[in-house]
């Protein structure tokens, strides 16, 4: 398994659970090198089997970089978690330049089109592959729009759900089934980047369950999807989003 953003939060605790469930795991980071290497360490140190990598996803030699590395050390890709996504300051979007846009879709969308594309290259029956299966994580903002704060990130993620629609359907036949989830509001550091740390604590009482979701719980979505007990699912989403 790929798990592309693996070092922190939602990509961080899909890596460990996919560990504990058996997955040899690649872990993507961008910078973050010492946390990658601990969601590694932990992995290996019940006896699995990881590595980590870094490889930015807007960059396609990257990507390529990143799936080489894997078919060298790790054999067959047979699932990929397309994790990594990036947001900026909340603000309007009269606010919002180019060169802002174009970085937050570079990440969110073309990134998660091209590692798509790669593992593909590798899974699909049509190219001599075993099948596998590619679980997109989304957002609730997807459904919401953000509106004041990350309309960008909210579009991107739309984008991501039109996409997983597509995809699924064009390599059905091809031994690959294409999912997505979609996280609420949830406990991760994403929202410092955002500039509001504490983001969920602030929003959480308009969740009907009261209350934000845990990395935890938006990995063992994600696992089921990848899993055989969802082997007639595609094309399909699950909101983990606590009724918001």
């Amino acid at each position: 398994m790929i798990v592309t953003g693996g070092s922190r939060g939602i990509g961080a605790a899909t890596a460990l659970q996919a560990g504990r469930n058996g997955y040899t795991v690649c872990i993507n980071y961008l910078h973050n090198q010492k946390s990658a290497q601990d969601v590694v360490n932990e992995i290996t140190d019940s006896d699995g089997q990881a590595i980590a990598v870094a490889a930015d996803v807007a960059v396609e030699a990257d990507v390529e970089r990143l799936f080489d590395t894997v078919d060298r050390e790790l054999g067959p890709v047979t699932a990929l978690v397309n994790n990594a996504g990036i947001l900026d300051l909340q603000t309007r979007v009269d606010n919002m330049d180019a060169a802002r846009l174009n970085r937050i879709f570079a990440t969110n969308i073309t990134g998660c089109f091209v590692c798509a594309r790669e593992a593909i290259r590798r899974m699909s029956t049509k190219y001599g592959g075993n099948g596998g299966a590619i679980v997109n994580v989304s957002s609730g903002a997807s459904r919401l729009g953000s509106p004041g704060e990350y309309v960008d990130y909210a579009a991107s993620k739309g984008a991501i759900d039109t996409f997983t629609i597509g995809l699924a359907k064009e390599v059905g036949q091809e031994g690959i089934r294409v999912n997505a989830v979609r996280p609420g509001f949830i406990y991760t550091e994403i929202h410092a980047s955002g500039g509001e740390p504490d983001r969920v604590n602030r929003v959480k009482e308009f969740v009907p369950m009261k209350r934000g979701g845990t990395p935890e719980e938006v990995a063992k979505a994600i696992l089921w999807l990848l899993s055989e007990d969802a082997s007639y699912t595609t094309g399909s989403f699950i909101d983990v989003t606590g009724g918001k």
